[in-house]
């Protein structure tokens, strides 16, 4: 069964961006904190880690198959430039096409019929491989379709003080995990991983 997983760089106080849908010079310094370099599918973007985060990361894009994303990201964004840095094909949950994209291509697939489908047609992309989906109001449409099977938290020492939550707008609080499964120690981070507790 292909496993279905969220996961999102979060400040201590629960923050995924701040309220502005910003604060990323405070969430992502530990991509560029290290001296381990791995490289993305953006010629431009090499992830400079420690030695922990850059294992972190390669076992994250080993075992990742396709993104689920919503329309927001894919356009704060501009479609990554048309090919994500994970090098992996991007379902985009949307209520419309984009103008002058295409319905499906190699890169992106818009679904415009909800987040069940996009889940259906990001497994069927992914093989044997994990869904992983984009945090905020989409991580928590699929929980509350009850998709969701695994929370990756990349947790960093930075207080936000308000913004996106991990799961925005999350209607059948509270959720319950497992674990942590896995604990990975980096430098000004720490890797996270749950399992999403059967409901009843």
């Amino acid at each position: 069964m292909t496993k279905v997983t969220t996961g999102a760089t979060m400040s201590l106080d629960g923050y995924i961006a701040n309220a502005s849908h910003g604060g990323f010079e405070y969430l992502f310094q530990w991509y560029s904190n290290g001296d381990v370099e791995t490289p993305t599918a953006n010629p431009e973007m090499t992830l400079r880690t420690s030695a922990a985060s850059a294992q972190h990361l390669r076992d994250l894009n080993e075992r990742t198959g396709v993104l689920v994303v919503g329309r927001r990201l894919f356009d704060m964004t501009k479609g990554w430039g048309g090919r994500h840095p994970m090098d992996v094909p991007v379902v985009v949950v949307t209520h419309s096409v984009p103008e002058g994209w295409e319905p499906e291509n190699e890169s992106f697939v818009f679904v415009t019929d909800g987040i069940a489908s996009a889940i259906d047609r990001a497994k069927a992309l992914a093989g044997d491989k994990e869904v992983g989906v984009n945090g905020g109001t989409i991580a928590a449409q699929v929980v509350e379709a009850g998709l969701l099977d695994e929370v990756h938290v990349d947790l960093v020492p930075v207080v936000l003080g308000g913004g996106v939550p991990l799961f925005a707008d999350l209607r059948i609080a509270p959720l319950q995990l497992d674990g942590p499964l896995r604990v990975v120690e980096g430098n000004g981070v720490t890797h996270l991983a749950y399992r999403v507790r059967p409901t009843a």
